[in-house]
């Protein structure tokens, strides 16, 4: 009886946290009449309409066009974290330098540091470089190790592996460099997936950064593609704008259930050692 009453309260409870997404979807294929009339779950006249007007484009440019704006930034996100973190990560484990305690304990502190401090800076820094309006700003500090959180997650893994294994790469000829290539890095797999997940996730949805330095309609993400369906006309196209939610939900589901596994893998192996 007990697990019967605790399987039911789980169930209820998986409910409510699934109730705005099932609400989501069911709204995109909702008639644009319903959608802010009826406060039902299930549309009572089901239409893909609204999914045929996002793909017929949104700002002069169809949804393929936001969505490969949004790869590109994001792909270019991943890498950058993925080489850069895991390089920083290699110095702070394994290699001894002058300072390095202070700068591994500044590196934490940043963690601590709310984005919004930054962001002007940031900001005054690429308009003075003439990169304003294009990709650069929310891809090129990727590759300069900027995420702490990452670089401290490799840290926890690498300080884990024995260092007998560098010793032995010593020991066959490999420096710093073929040690990091040759053993730490295959053996960085788990940490450098979950880093890739957590930056894919971060990067796709992320719209204030994407709003301040992207101005051209053409160079839209994804998320700035949203609000277009507001602003665009004097009545807002809500049903349309669900189903572009739903398209840009898509890939992040998929990117979490292809390496969900590890994902767990690579935070709970990272947590258990230092």
């Amino acid at each position: 009886m007990k697990r019967v009453v605790w399987h039911g309260v789980v169930l209820v409870v998986l409910l409510v946290l699934l109730y705005p997404l099932l609400w989501l979807i069911s709204t995109s294929f909702k008639p644009a009449t319903e959608v802010v009339s009826s406060l039902a779950l299930l549309p009572s006249e089901p239409t893909v309409r609204n999914y045929g007007e996002v793909f017929d484009g949104v700002g002069g440019h169809g949804v393929l066009h936001y969505f490969g704006n949004s790869l590109v930034i994001a792909a270019g996100a991943v890498v950058g974290n993925v080489l850069s973190c895991s390089l920083a990560a290699y110095a702070f484990a394994r290699l001894h330098f002058r300072g390095r305690g202070p700068l591994f304990g500044f590196m934490m502190i940043t963690i601590m540091l709310p984005q919004h401090v930054v962001l002007i800076p940031q900001y005054v820094i690429f308009q003075q470089l003439g990169m304003v309006n294009t990709f650069w700003p929310l891809v090129l500090p990727k590759f300069l190790a900027t995420d702490a959180f990452f670089v401290f997650l490799m840290v926890q893994f690498i300080r884990s592996l024995p260092r007998e294994l560098d010793e032995a790469a010593t020991l066959d000829g490999c420096g710093p460099v073929g040690t990091y290539r040759h053993v730490v890095l295959p053996l960085l797999r788990p940490a450098l997936i979950t880093t890739a997940i957590f930056t894919f996730i971060w990067t796709w949805n992320d719209f204030l950064s994407q709003l301040i330095y992207l101005n051209d309609p053409e160079k839209f993400t994804l998320p700035l593609a949203l609000q277009l369906f507001i602003d665009q006309a004097t009545q807002s196209a809500y049903g349309p704008m669900f189903a572009m939610s739903v398209l840009a939900l898509l890939p992040i589901g998929l990117f979490f259930l292809a390496f969900q596994r590890f994902l767990v893998n690579g935070v709970t192996t990272s947590g258990l050692k230092g």
